[in-house]
């Protein structure tokens, strides 16, 4: 017989193990020769049996796999039940648009996301694309509104808080005004700093907080005093400076990115230039890593640029290492590299990367093969007319999935977490009538900032028990 002959190719010609040896349950082992036996066109070649049992191999693989599948702490079975009874709230939830500000009507499926998910979940609110119902993460429930300065008369394109710190709070307009203020009770104005003549690009503090760097559109790179508010150093360049950084280990070296697709290295003290890399476009964001030697630069064409530096006796060495493409014929300018030590979801560093084409991009980062990338995750957005920010959700990433916060031109402040793509969105903050274009946490993340287009900087508080 036809089976009989399979059973004996299946034998002299198979070289992996006996059922026996794969300790396979006695159930999976008649699965395993009913392929066997099953009757087709060229059954009688020794290749058949050897791909049935091949791909009987690769089924129990998968279900090895899915056995040892773990998220924030739960198995295969648990996110599969809760994402099974995500679909059912969607379709039985009504339409009621809820702001993100403290919504508190919890459902009675809280307990049921308590007990078998780790991210429990209350209230609800719509997606920005006006889909369906979607709930809210109580991690970001906010109390309202904790100050609000409305000092500037034009777009605020930057805002930043100071370096590990939870009150001293920079934001810059595309007038060239500069805010320096605390957001402590009460809030007030600390310094505004005057100089530059057009669009302030980009902002960073020094690691001690002593000095604030910003670039401007007007050609010149400024260094301030924080304390005093005056300005310390200048440096012109031939080109509008889009980006700025402090280097992390030694705040001598300032890092610039202009439209000249040229990589600076500046010594703050003397303001010469001491290293120059040139890229394939204009660098319009960057990062450091936090040992300060990878670079992660974004260019106008969405390629993000791994360059290694180092220094040697004084000297500052920059080496370009790896380019990231961006898919797709349409290129469009990076906004947001932001660089972050771990992630659960990639169980290690990860690097953001926002794109004015409404793409958010999610990369693991290989320190040891000189920042290589690769990419884990995406979220494509609608597109945006202005050069919109996002920032990670650092802290509460860490408990519950992997969470940014983005302006939007519809006025909104969105939180997405990439673990669900479906329904990326998870709450929204409204208060600003105009488009919100930059986002920024404080160092306890108990604060959010977010300015809009009138120049209006708002300061959300967050629950204080949220994500706990």
């Amino acid at each position: 017989m036809d089976s009989e002959k399979n059973l004996e190719l299946y034998s002299e010609t198979s070289s992996l193990p006996s059922t026996s040896t794969m300790s396979i349950k006695p159930n999976h082992a008649a699965m395993v020769y009913a392929a066997l036996l099953e009757p087709g066109n060229g059954a009688n070649h020794p290749r058949v049996a050897m791909r049935r049992l091949l791909l009987y191999r690769k089924a129990l693989g998968g279900n090895l796999l899915r056995q040892g599948w773990e998220l924030n702490g739960r198995g295969y079975v648990a996110f599969h039940k809760y994402m099974q009874h995500l679909k059912v709230l969607d379709k039985s939830q009504p339409s009621s648009p809820v702001s993100g500000q403290g919504a508190s009507d919890r459902g009675p499926w809280t307990a049921y996301e308590r007990g078998s998910w780790s991210s429990s979940r209350g209230g609800s609110t719509v997606s920005e694309s006006g889909g369906s119902e979607i709930p809210a993460e109580p991690g970001y429930s906010f109390v309202g509104m904790h100050c609000i300065f409305d000092d500037c008369k034009a777009s605020v394109n930057v805002v930043k808080f100071g370096h590990m710190s939870s009150d001293l709070l920079s934001f810059a307009a595309s007038n060239g005004l500069i805010m320096l203020c605390y957001v402590s009770q009460p809030p007030r104005i600390l310094h505004q700093l005057k100089g530059h003549t057009k669009e302030v690009t980009d902002l960073d503090f020094s690691l001690s907080n002593h000095y604030l760097s910003s670039a401007s559109m007007d050609k010149s790179v400024r260094v301030w005093d924080v304390k005093k508010g005056d300005c310390l150093r200048v440096i012109y360049g031939s080109a509008p400076q889009l980006c700025v950084h402090f280097h992390p280990v030694n705040n001598n070296f300032l890092l610039v990115g202009n439209g000249n697709k040229e990589i600076s290295v500046f010594n703050f003290s003397t303001g010469r230039i001491i290293q120059k890399l040139s890229l394939d476009s204009n660098v319009t964001a960057m990062d450091i890593d936090h040992s300060g030697h990878i670079l992660f630069a974004g260019d106008a064409k969405g390629c993000i640029h791994s360059v290694s530096l180092q220094m040697h006796n004084g000297d500052f060495v920059m080496r370009h290492s790896h380019k990231t493409g961006m898919t797709g014929v349409h290129k469009s300018s990076t906004t947001t590299v932001q660089f972050r030590t771990f992630s659960r979801l990639a169980a290690g560093p990860v690097l953001l990367v926002a794109s004015q084409d409404g793409l958010i991009r999610f990369f693991g980062v290989a320190l040891r093969i000189e920042g290589y990338l690769s990419l884990r995750c995406s979220l494509q957005l609608p597109p945006r007319a202005r050069n919109i920010r996002a920032s990670f959700c650092p802290l509460l990433s860490l408990q519950h999935g992997e969470f940014i916060v983005s302006g939007h031109e519809d006025a909104n402040v969105y939180f997405y977490d990439f673990t669900r793509p479906k329904h990326p969105c998870v709450n929204k903050l409204q208060g600003h009538r105009v488009p919100v274009v930059g986002v920024a946490w404080n160092h306890g993340e108990n604060l959010l900032v977010s300015s809009d287009c009138e120049g209006v900087v708002i300061v959300w508080k967050r629950a204080a028990n949220g994500g706990r």
